[in-house]
């Protein structure tokens, strides 16, 4: 899909295939950078000294890599994919060719990512160069394929351009936004030579004020079913005969096919459960036959609003008589991608790290970890006159914010970190977001519990009632709802993230006899937002419970426990919605007795 771009006094511009001569990119649109103004507070809540800014690439050093990406000769993005699979029938390809013109506005999510690596040299022949799409599920995250991401580095050579149908001048300029990439993930388990477990995501610089798009829910089967109607959308190759690749957003409707079919054409390359494939059988050439191509690799298959597959690979020239297009299945990943997209953290590693209180000087303190532990404490300055500080993202523009309640009004504040454009000396703004909430006796924040993607507030009253504020993403919340009652019977409810592998926020709760529960999220709001609780561990002989994320960076949520006596132990997350919930614990310490708060 695509029609032939070419500019002034420079090489025609290429489709760029990202790793193999496989797959290819579709396109997305976002804009601008979200950031939160200050609000005036009733009190005075302290004021965090920690910077957390991390500068990004230039726009000029952007444009210059989009730009170099977009010109490079064809047989160079071929040597750069020389590596990738191939089987006994040659090598897999994916690609849009037929379809329709179309407007970001209606695939607003839809990115373009660009890849330029010069080594260092003043020669080209040694450059690595190409182009994927992806699509934005955050206004920081970038859903792609991981042949598109993996052995690439993408914060030293990449950009990406959001928030406009068309691909940029042949000096990199464009009329949507150029973000540079802070950080990248591919699944652990991919594999390159089968297509495998094909997904990545990319974690922006700064954020973008896209529309994103939600990912299909994990347990998914309606969206599969055959002759479902999809739509897939790129910026790929327009013919087989061709390596130009399309200047505007392209889209196509292609159906949903059975996996006895899929298995029926590629045989064992195709890998039920972990990929779908759409569309109808080719023709043997572009007449008749409307299929993703080189340049839309990364791309979002969408059914009913929703990604249910990422384009990854097909067949050489995308045309073979009776090929089809094959896609991740999303609905398998949800569970390995929500971490990532839920791992802000204090100082951007995604490690999920500490923030303390010392109780004798009521100075707070952060420690980040280590991936086993955590190191050094480091300063925060004063924060005498709170008594909750809670870690989470609630505007889901990658750096960690904090959920603080005053002592004495009990007042609840949302303290956020604005960065600078140049990623330098950024400021913290304060806005208070509940008033009165001294009586309240559990305050959660365990990331986004509606299954909307934007994080929220939960709350437990003096009566025992579990209240839902949902998350607008800006620091403001809608109608509050109610789960039910009798949560007053748990002295301890904590929750951070995915505890069961299924991409939905869950709660953690200890009876006040002891034993632990997990309460799994439903992705859902009201009486339907959690499941019938599933007795875990006993938790007896721990004061303090913790759930601050992914402190060990497997993509699983973990707990940590502190005893009366202050070692603190790390339980390391398994996935396991059972009473196996949680690996072995190990000590991470055993001078924890000095804080009184621990988020």
């Amino acid at each position: 899909m695509g029609i032939s771009l070419s500019g002034e006094g420079r090489h025609r511009r290429r489709g760029r295939i990202a790793v193999p001569v496989i797959a290819v990119g579709l396109a997305a649109a976002v804009s601008g950078a979200l950031m939160m103004s200050s609000a005036s507070a009733a009190t005075a809540p302290p004021r965090p000294t920690a910077d957390l800014g991390h500068s990004g690439p230039s726009t000029a050093e952007l444009e210059k890599r989009v730009a170099g990406a977009a010109t490079a000769d064809d047989t160079l993005a071929a040597k750069s994919t020389a590596s990738t699979a191939r089987t006994a029938s040659g090598t897999k390809s994916a690609r849009i060719i037929g379809g329709s013109t179309t407007s970001v506005t209606s695939a607003p999510y839809m990115a373009q990512l660009w890849y330029l690596d010069t080594k260092g040299t003043s020669t080209t022949s040694d450059d690595v160069s190409f182009f994927c799409g992806g699509s934005v599920i955050a206004p920081t995250k970038i859903l792609t394929a991981a042949h598109c991401v993996k052995g690439f580095n993408w914060k030293a050579h990449g950009a990406v351009v959001t928030g406009t149908s068309t691909l940029p001048d042949v000096d990199g300029h464009t009329n949507g936004t150029v973000t540079g990439v802070w950080r990248q993930w591919n699944n652990p388990s991919y594999n390159s030579v089968k297509f495998d477990n094909d997904v990545a995501v990319l974690t922006l610089a700064y954020p973008v004020t896209a529309t994103p798009i939600r990912m299909t829910t994990a347990g998914d089967t309606t969206s599969y079913k055959a002759l479902t109607q999809a739509k897939v959308y790129g910026w790929g190759r327009t013919s087989s005969t061709s390596q130009d690749i399309s200047q505007t957003l392209k889209t196509a409707t292609l159906p949903i096919q059975s996996d006895a079919t899929c298995a029926g054409k590629y045989g064992t390359r195709f890998i039920k459960g972990h990929m779908v494939c759409a569309g109808n059988p080719a023709t043997g050439s572009d007449t008749g036959t409307t299929t993703p191509c080189n340049g839309d690799s990364g791309g979002p298959l969408v059914v009913a609003g929703r990604i249910v597959g990422v384009v990854s690979w097909g067949v050489t020239n995308c045309v073979e008589k009776g090929a089809y297009s094959v896609f991740s299945k999303v609905t398998s990943y949800v569970g390995a991608v929500y971490p990532r997209v839920e791992d802000a953290n204090l100082n951007g590693d995604h490690l999920a790290d500490l923030w303390l209180r010392r109780a004798s000087t009521k100075i707070g303190y952060e420690k980040d970890s280590t991936g086993t532990g955590f190191g050094g404490a480091k300063s925060w300055g004063n924060w005498d006159g709170v008594n909750v500080v809670l870690q989470t993202d609630l505007n889901r523009d990658d750096y960690q914010d904090l959920v603080v309640r005053d002592s004495a009004s009990g007042d609840v504040y949302w303290m956020h970190f604005v960065p600078k454009p140049d990623g330098s000396d950024g400021s913290w703004a304060t806005k208070k977001i509940f008033s009165n909430w001294k009586s309240r006796t559990r305050i959660i924040t365990p990331g986004d519990v509606t299954g909307d993607y934007r994080p929220d507030v939960l709350s437990v009253d003096s009566a025992g009632a579990l209240w839902i504020y949902p998350g607008n993403g800006n620091g403001t919340f809608g109608t509050p709802s109610k789960v039910s009652t009798g949560w007053n019977q748990y002295n301890a409810i904590v929750g951070h993230g995915d505890f069961n592998g299924d991409g939905k926020a869950d709660l953690l709760a200890r009876t006040k006899t002891g034993v632990g529960y997990l309460i799994k999220g439903n992705g859902k709001t009201g009486s339907q937002a959690f499941a019938a609780r599933v007795k875990v561990r006993a938790w007896g002989g721990f004061n303090t419970l913790v759930t601050p994320g992914d402190v060990t960076g497997d993509g699983k949520a973990d707990l940590m426990a502190r005893t009366p006596a202050g070692t603190m132990y790390l339980y390391p997350g398994t996935g396991k919605g059972t009473t196996e919930i949680f690996g072995a614990p190990k000590s991470v310490g055993t001078d924890y007795k000095q804080w009184d708060i621990i988020g």
